[in-house]
């Protein structure tokens, strides 16, 4: 009963770390989408009253990145582990390849930061593309995977795997040259992580 009970908090405690990941990953790209406009020169310095704004964004990543590891832990708890072989394995190597992406990301965006003068102009449209062209696409097929793991199992509704597929097109081809739309990632975890604690809050009841 002991290791029963065990568990069922599992993906209970794990969800939640899914909603603080969808926070500080919204946050974390507002800030920096504030601050370093993605249509300003890339040699153009940071102003004095936004760098708070990029350090904190660069504060909040790596966070984002281990609560990110905690959302995949609840999403396979969530499935049972019955999942496909082969796409169980699309799953965590998208999920870990976003991670190490993000943080190249962030370690780019860090650049804007130097003293230099006049700035290199590298950091700006390389942190950009990296998380615009690749982290994104690589979202898009860790959410393409989870909706698929999801509706196959049936432990996802229909409507949550409608809004995977839409997600997962929009990261795909509408990221890379829209502005602020990678924040339907974030916005999809929320989604999905709110799915899972009510999903085993009524388990545990």
């Amino acid at each position: 009963m002991e290791s029963t009970t065990a568990r069922m908090r599992t993906p209970q405690a794990a969800g939640m770390a899914g909603v603080v990941f969808s926070v500080l990953l919204a946050a974390a790209i507002v800030l920096m989408r504030i601050a370093v406009p993605s249509g300003s020169p890339a040699d153009a310095p940071v102003a004095e009253a936004d760098r708070w704004a990029v350090r904190t964004a660069l504060e909040i990543v790596p966070f984002a990145g281990i609560f990110f590891l905690w959302f995949i832990g609840a999403l396979r708890a969530h499935s049972g582990g019955a999942e496909d072989r082969f796409v169980a394995t699309v799953f965590l190597g998208s999920g870990f390849v976003f991670v190490a992406t993000l943080f190249v990301a962030a370690a780019a965006a860090g650049t804007v930061l130097e003293e230099a003068t006049p700035p290199s102009g590298f950091g700006r449209p390389f942190a950009y593309s990296v998380l615009a062209t690749y982290a994104m696409r690589m979202a898009a097929v860790f959410v393409f995977t989870t909706s698929t793991i999801g509706s196959r199992l049936g432990v996802f509704p229909r409507p949550l795997a409608a809004l995977g597929l839409i997600t997962g097109l929009v990261l795909l081809v509408v990221a890379p040259g829209v502005p602020w739309s990678e924040l339907v990632f974030p916005f999809w975890a929320l989604v999905v992580s709110l799915h899972i604690l009510r999903t085993s809050l009524r388990r545990a009841t």
